[in-house]
């Protein structure tokens, strides 16, 4: 099994810390695609890909045989837009931005893999993913669009997420459905304005609006992990300006769509769209699509390959037995028909939770993640003789 030494965590920790307290948020990850690359240069990369999908990074470490699978290992770039509270000495100093969803450790641990990759696997090639705007859905597709992808594209892609709430260095696995699809629906509402004393003399959302955050919500049923799951959430309504003379004419309002499959979002946009045409009536409607996520379906041959190796290095490990309800764009390559496996890392049973202001990625995960990636890298790829 391949450790890393002392030093090299000690490196990777401080590199952690340094892009901590640099975050960038989706779509504007110049500044962190460019000190991930100087460390991939640094780190002998064979070659690497610049302005993948915006300003993600992929490196190739070549085996010792070029025949053979191509293994990706993916990582995240971007922060988010929130505000970290937290007296750490390496605390973001970007005000409203924060790494509070890990990415940061998560690239640290593929810099590690790209250090065990001093040493060659047998055959194939390795390439190493920095993908850009994971948080907002679109930068797996948009990666998959760029025309570098073609020569990028793998066999095999894994990655991981850290989870709080599970124990710390725990490697979760779960096969076929394990992280739902969502996406933001956005209702933009236009009538016609009129003085508040003659409201008869407008069309004001306001009715409609009431109505479909009434029924809206209504379309949720099931439970996460039944195929039929649906979940629609309310997360923001404006309604006209902020006077009190003034009969509004325009709102909004704003859901997230959260479903199993697929193929159940595709049915809870064509039920949520029928309530839409119900309550609308005499109003201009517009309805936009954001942050769009395709569930995560994690292929049995590969999370089956992860968990071996996991078991093998003795780390302690367990099956999934609920699917997750929060999202990850990592689902649009194994959509690509790419052997893919997301893992699931414990951050610590009482770790603050993703997307808190208060959150930090814990160190000790650098290094069982790396290794966790190296193993799995040889063990499809093999080790090079002396090895």
């Amino acid at each position: 099994m391949y450790q890393l030494t002392d030093n090299q965590i000690a490196t990777l920790t401080a590199l952690r810390h340094e892009l901590h307290e640099r975050p960038e948020i989706s779509g504007e990850e110049a500044q962190t695609a460019e000190r991930i690359s100087r460390e991939l240069r640094a780190l002998g990369a064979d070659r690497i890909w610049r302005g993948v999908g915006g300003h993600g990074v992929a490196a190739q470490f070549t085996g010792l045989k070029e025949e053979g699978p191509t293994v990706l290992l993916r990582c995240e770039l971007d922060g988010l837009p929130i505000r970290e509270i937290s007296n750490l000495a390496y605390r973001s100093a970007l005000a409203g931005k924060g790494h509070l969803c890990g990415h940061d450790g998560h690239m640290a641990s593929l810099i590690g893999v790209a250090m065990g990759l001093a040493n060659r696997p047998a055959t194939g090639r390795v390439i190493l993913l920095f993908q850009p705007a994971e948080e907002t859905g679109a930068g797996a597709q948009a990666v998959i669009e760029d025309a570098q992808w073609a020569e990028i594209r793998p066999d095999y892609a894994f990655a991981y997420h850290n989870v709080p709430g599970r124990p710390l260095g725990e490697i979760g696995w779960r096969t076929g459905p394990s992280n739902c699809a969502s996406r933001g629906m956005k209702i933009k509402l236009e009538g016609k304005s009129s003085h508040a004393a003659a409201p008869e003399d407008g069309v004001s959302p306001g009715p409609a609006m009431s109505a479909l955050m009434a029924k809206l919500p209504k379309l949720s049923h099931g439970t996460v992990g039944d195929d039929d799951f649906a979940l629609v959430t309310l997360t923001h309504a404006i309604l006209g300006e902020a006077a009190f003379g003034i009969a509004p004419a325009d709102g909004e309002v704003w859901t997230t769509l959260r479903s199993m499959t697929n193929v159940q979002m595709d049915r809870l946009m064509v039920d949520a769209q029928e309530i839409i045409e119900q309550c609308t009536d005499g109003l201009n409607v517009q309805i936009t699509w954001h942050d769009v996520f395709l569930s995560v379906a994690n292929h049995v041959q590969a999370t089956e390959l992860a968990q071996d190796v996991a078991n093998k290095q003795g780390r302690q490990t367990v099956e999934i037995a609920t699917p997750f309800r929060w999202s990850e764009d990592f689902g649009r390559f194994g959509d690509e028909g790419i052997k893919t496996s997301l893992l699931y890392i414990g951050a610590g049973e009482n770790h603050p939770q993703l997307h808190n202001p208060d959150y930090d990625f814990p160190d000790a995960l650098i290094p069982v993640a790396s290794e966790l990636f190296i193993g799995i890298v040889a063990q499809i790829l093999g080790r090079a003789e002396g090895q």
